[in-house]
Order: structure tokens, then sequence, then C-alpha cells
């Protein structure tokens, strides 16, 4: 499955980026992160719903990183896609 996900809170300046790197490299998961302009956290996040989850549950236990809310969404998946990288506005 492949969710977009846009975080809200202490998000940016925090190491979110860098956390979910190491989250999605560590659990198989695929995708992007970005900061947007707002001051939310936009990420697309490719795998299994267990890896998924855990990508996430890796980023909320950060003690720098404050998720207030969460807008998920389902999105087509992207087939052949490799790898999980931070990406610039």
């Amino acid at each position: 499955m492949r969710q977009r996900i846009v975080f809200f809170g202490w998000v940016q300046g925090v190491g979110f980026r860098w956390r979910a790197m190491q989250a999605a490299s560590r659990f198989g998961a695929t995708g992007w992160v970005r900061n947007d302009p707002s001051g939310s956290v936009t990420m697309e996040l490719q795998g299994t719903q267990d890896e998924i989850d855990n990508v996430i549950l890796a980023i909320r236990q950060s003690p720098y990183i404050s998720i207030d809310r969460m807008e998920v969404e389902t999105i087509p998946l992207k087939e052949g896609e490799q790898g999980f990288q931070p990406l610039l506005l």
C-alpha cells in the first residue's frame, strides 16, 4: 500500500526527515519526505501496513518530534520505487 501523510505539530527543525529516512530503511518502506512552507511535513510511504505503522511509530518515539495530528490518504502504488529520500521544495 502507499499513503500520503501530512504531519502537523513540532515537526520541522527537529530531525524529522532524518528520522523518517532511518525508520523507512530499517523497516523496508520506500517513498519520500519533505518540509512544507506551512510548517507541516509531507511524506509518501509505501510498504505493508506493518512497515508503514512501524515507520510512523519510530518517528513518534523521537524525543524532539511532537506530532499533534496527521492527515492520511491512501494513494496508488509507485511500481519499481526503490529507497526513501528527502525532497526539497
